[in-house]
């Protein structure tokens, strides 16, 4: 009894300290050679930067393109069953996600309900984007989810929304502990944007006044200078013809606002912008004039490419630039360049037109006529668009991981809340009102049936003893009771169920918000209409068969801490994932299993709930936790009446007539019994006793 009450005393504190966090151990990074096997080319695995698992990212030529890193070691956020979900993350130097790979999971959900091809392809959705985004799991809420929102939205997976959750702010986590430490300066706030048109005038004139049209003039004797003392300095005949002429002559001019756009450009190339960012929204163009003899590119450029000798850093880190594939015609007061070409940065990938970034232009020289070698140098131009053209959003602050999964099912919880605070009033203070009803039995199954479809398949309410097992997991430093936020909907129920324990006893839950519980009563019923023969067991079988459920609990536990690998097998006496969680489309097996209890149900009532279910066990203890009798009795309820015991299909009432709580589902046929008087053999004598004391004696 005393293992019983530390049980259920550890359980109650799981719940109840919920918000509480603590940190799961971090699993050891991969063998270099499992991470190296996992590298797809053309990608190539560098070498290791720190002992926590991440390494640097080659290309097919051996250059540094970004980083690889597991989850787990990095942010070992534990899932259900107290392990971390590991990930293996591909992430170039911009923050940009090339590549998510699932490395080992055991969240319950995954590994044998739905099994584990969802969850690779939510992870698939990370690939092309960055964690300069701000990426969020669900659908779209309040004015944040409009148009022109900074957040993006991945889809989850249905019936696993907290393990997903899980996933998500461990790679987040570790995503960003790697930027932190070896990408400095990536910015984490949303990017501007210009704003609409707002009709303002500008001349090219205004542009090179007020810093907007910016240039960079290299003299060809500046680019000697820059080569002297080295094998290239001699290498450019064109300096001694022509020491002060242009060798670079650069205008760069931020195309983003409209009215920058209108001063600079014909109508007609005007006109291909606007559809280009029509349909390339986050795309920043930039206009590059070049009159001098440098040209931009090489000879070797294909347009829609990156610019072979134009470069871009903003905060220490790469920009990536693109050519735009535009035709540009100039406005008639718009100095005439040689070559004129408009490029795109891209804001998905951090790029803030308004912070100050830096335009680096390539100089090459060759030396030597037979396989010449190359030496290059560079000119920088710093550049920042003005703020007044533009608009920035306010920086997105991630809600908590709880309050974010409340807000996406905010519907059902509102739902759910009007159901529970009903039944709460129907079978508290409206018990015996309920009870006395003719058509109680069709409103407790017309209740039943609904708890099936709405907290059940719809609302995936079914609580599961792998919630309790992450819980204890939790209580002894192997997991955090934070996964139980990760779900607000069986977080509610779960209060509820709580809130019975100490009202009713384990009936609440058990009795009338089960869904497996209420697919066995609805089938029992129907059994019972087909004329089907019941089974019905002796009073000493049925208690020593009560037993068994409480092996079955702590047989599970047992192997949650003494095989943590198997624990999630064998959480699998419940039926329940099979039965609710995955509407039985699994192996055949498990869908035998499920059926099996359920078929039993025709011939026998609720067999899974009084015998094995270990969910129930830790609900019966509940039962012993109540704070009063609340179904009253008499005198007579035991000796000499029997009624009430030989009705209750439970076993829940003892030969004496008194009530066993944690064995009783509060179906209410004894609160029936109790206060009709056609049917209570108490009241039944009782009136017969004042019949014949009020009627006078037939004297004839």
């Amino acid at each position: 009894m005393m293992t019983r009450y530390a049980l259920i005393l550890a359980f109650l504190c799981a719940v109840l300290v919920a918000p509480m966090h603590v940190s799961a151990a971090a699993p050891d990074p991969l063998p270099r050679a499992e991470v190296e096997a996992m590298i797809i080319p053309p990608y190539a695995l560098g070498e290791s930067l720190a002992d926590n698992g991440v390494y640097q990212l080659l290309n097919s030529g051996g250059a540094e393109i970004g980083y690889v890193f597991e989850t787990g070691p990095l942010a070992p956020l534990p899932g259900f069953s107290g392990a971390p979900i590991d990930m293996l993350v591909l992430m170039d130097t911009s923050g940009v996600f090339l590549d998510v790979r699932l490395v080992s999971q055991r969240e319950p959900v995954f590994v044998s309900g739905l099994g584990e091809a969802p969850f690779r392809e939510f992870i698939e959705q990370y690939k092309g984007l960055a964690i300069t985004q701000s990426l969020v799991v669900g659908v779209p809420y309040g004015a944040s989810g409009g148009g022109g929102s900074d957040l993006v939205y991945l889809d989850g997976v249905t019936k696993a929304t907290a393990s997903v959750r899980i996933a998500h702010e461990s790679l987040l986590a570790a995503a960003l502990s790697v930027a932190r430490d070896k990408m400095q300066g990536l910015a984490q706030t949303p990017p501007a944007r210009p704003k609409p048109d707002d009709g303002e005038t500008l001349t090219w004139q205004d542009l090179v006044d007020q810093g907007i049209a910016k240039p960079l003039r290299v003299s060809n004797v500046e680019v000697d200078a820059a080569f002297a003392g080295t094998v290239w300095a001699d290498d450019d005949p064109e300096v001694q013809a022509d020491p002060e002429g242009l060798y670079l002559d650069l205008w760069l001019v931020d195309l983003g606002p409209p009215a920058v756009a209108r001063a600079v450009l014909s109508d007609d190339s005007l006109s291909d912008l606007q559809h280009f960012l029509a349909v390339s929204p986050e795309a920043e163009p930039l206009l590059m004039l070049e009159a001098g003899r440098h040209g931009l590119v090489s000879e070797d450029f294909v347009r829609n490419t990156a610019p072979d000798r134009l470069s871009a850093e903003q905060g220490g880190l790469p920009v990536a630039l693109r050519d735009a594939d535009l035709l540009v015609e100039l406005a008639p007061d718009v100095p005439q360049a040689g070559v004129a070409m408009i490029l795109r940065a891209d804001r998905r990938l951090g790029f803030d037109p308004i912070s100050e970034w830096e335009l680096r232009v390539q100089t090459v020289r060759a030396h030597g006529s037979f396989q010449p070698r190359l030496g290059d140098t560079h000119f920088a131009l710093t550049y920042a668009a003005p703020e007044r053209f533009f608009e920035v959003s306010k920086p997105h602050k991630p809600l908590p991981a709880w309050a974010e999964a409340a807000l996406n099912r905010r519907a059902d919880l509102i739902g759910l809340a009007v159901v529970l605070t009903g039944l709460l009033l129907l079978v508290g203070p409206g018990m015996t009102r309920l009870a006395a009803r003719p058509s109680f039995t069709a409103i407790r199954l017309t209740i039943l049936a609904f708890v099936i479809v709405f907290i059940g398949w719809w609302g995936q309410g079914q609580l599961s003893i792998v919630t309790v097992l992450a819980s204890l997991r939790a209580a002894v430093g192997q997991g955090s009771f934070s996964v139980l936020l990760y779900d607000p909907f069986s977080l509610m129920i779960w209060a509820v169920a709580i809130l019975g324990f100490v009202l009713w006893g384990r009936g609440l839950f058990c009795g009338w918000l089960c869904p497996f519980g209420a697919m066995q009563e609805l089938l029992h019923h129907v059994g019972k209409r087909l004329n089907i023969r019941q089974i019905k067991v002796s009073d000493d079988w049925d208690n020593r068969l009560k037993k068994f459920k409480y092996v079955a609990l702590f047989g599970v536990i047992a192997v949650t801490f003494a095989a943590p690998d198997y624990a999630e097998k064998a959480a699998e006496i419940e039926p329940f994932k099979t039965a609710i969680t995955v509407y039985f489309v699994r192996e055949w097996y498990y869908v035998a299993y499920a059926v099996f209890w359920l078929g039993l149900s025709l011939v026998f009532f609720k067999g899974f709930c009084r015998y094995v279910c270990p969910l129930g066990a830790i609900m019966a203890i509940g039962g012993l936790l109540r704070g009063r009798d609340w179904i009253a009795r008499r005198e007579a309820c035991g000796s000499p009446c029997q009624l009430c015991r030989v009705k209750c299909r439970y076993g829940a009432i003892k030969k004496t007539g008194e009530i066993q709580y944690d064995e009783c589902f509060q179906c209410l046929d004894c609160v029936k019994i109790h206060d009709d008087p056609n049917q209570c053999v108490p009241l039944i004598l009782a009136a017969k006793r004042q019949e014949r004391a009020t009627c006078p004696p037939n004297l004839s």
